[in-house]
């Protein structure tokens, strides 16, 4: 069982470290934690939990404006271009022991995270202090850099910050800069069933070019072709979407979309340019969307089953 937020509040209590707490509705992203404490002087923070290829696992702490391109870091950690993904909805309680939306640097003080790499943004040492959620996201804390510091050398972690928006060169005379802060162990979950990964807090100011961030998704050839691409478009009726998959959900979306892009293709133009001109045109339509489409399904999934958890769970309590 992980650590409550009423535990990790008096642990800081414990070990006197200064903070202010504000309970507030449950908030899934910086956005709207910000129009709650927004205004408590406090800087707010971003914090994403990402998986390399080897089932290692990282917690990534900035500053809300501190642009986290993924490449970049992956990169710098020596895993490659492609190396880190946004960590699966399953690691969230398996490993963190925190719901949706609750990613936060406290988290590493459960045991099940002893093996998870904590990076902090070096900015987070220029404010006065910063908001984080303590392991719950109907509360945010404001704490200063030397009390999560403290915090963290009582658990025996030593704090590293990181300018995580340098992009050194990473090659044969160039190592990986980040490489030390890799984690020595890995965990191996149960196998889940697929599911798109989960995206923590104000993932929108990871860079919008990572492919990375929401799995390896292959490019898809449309189901579609020139010849009755018409017939198919102009049907009127809605999708039916699967609530559960992401990755269906985007395929219909994209096999319609698809059909109406080249619906919209010209007679003239099929002509001058040959019949794969269509096909062609919606592959590459497919493969730009693919992610962006993919990863807001996924947001809209993960929003309806956050709000579930709290109503449920609310619903409980108040039960006689």
């Amino acid at each position: 069982m992980g650590y409550s937020k009423d535990q990790l509040l008096a642990r800081l209590k414990e070990l006197q470290i200064d903070f202010s707490q504000y309970e507030h509705p449950v908030v899934l992203n910086v956005e709207a934690q910000a129009k709650y404490v927004g205004n408590m002087g406090g800087a707010l923070s971003k914090n994403l939990f990402l998986k390399d290829k080897k089932h290692r696992y990282y917690i990534v702490s900035a500053l809300a404006d501190t642009k986290v391109d993924m490449k970049v870091l992956s990169q710098r950690l020596g895993l490659g271009k492609g190396g880190l993904r946004m960590a699966p909805e399953e690691a969230l309680g398996e490993i963190l022991q925190v719901p949706l939306g609750c990613v936060t640097p406290f988290a590493v003080v459960n045991e099940s995270a002893s093996h998870v790499s904590l990076l902090l943004d070096k900015g987070l040492k220029t404010q006065e202090c910063c908001f984080f959620h303590p392991l719950s996201n109907d509360m945010s804390i404001s704490v200063n850099v030397q009390g999560l510091d403290k915090f963290l050398k009582s658990i025996g972690r030593d704090p590293s910050y990181i300018d995580l928006e340098a992009n050194p060169l990473v090659g044969k005379d160039q190592p990986p800069d980040l490489a030390v802060l890799v984690p020595s162990g890995s965990t191996v979950l149960p196998d889940f069933p697929e599911k798109a990964p989960s995206l923590q807090d104000s993932t929108g100011n990871v860079s919008a070019g990572n492919n990375s961030a929401s799995g390896t998704a292959k490019a898809v050839k449309p189901s579609v072709n020139v010849q009755n691409v018409k017939k198919k478009s102009v049907d009127g009726q809605r999708p039916s979407i699967p609530s559960a998959d992401a990755g269906k959900f985007v395929e219909e979306l994209l096999d319609r979309a698809s059909a109406l892009l080249l619906s919209e293709i010209s007679e003239d133009s099929i002509k001058q340019h040959g019949g794969l001109l269509g096909a062609e045109v919606a592959n590459n339509f497919r493969k730009c969307l693919t992610e962006d489409l993919k990863n807001l399904a996924t947001i809209f999934k993960n929003t309806a089953y956050t709000e579930g958890f709290y109503a449920g769970t609310h619903y409980q309590t108040k039960r006689p």
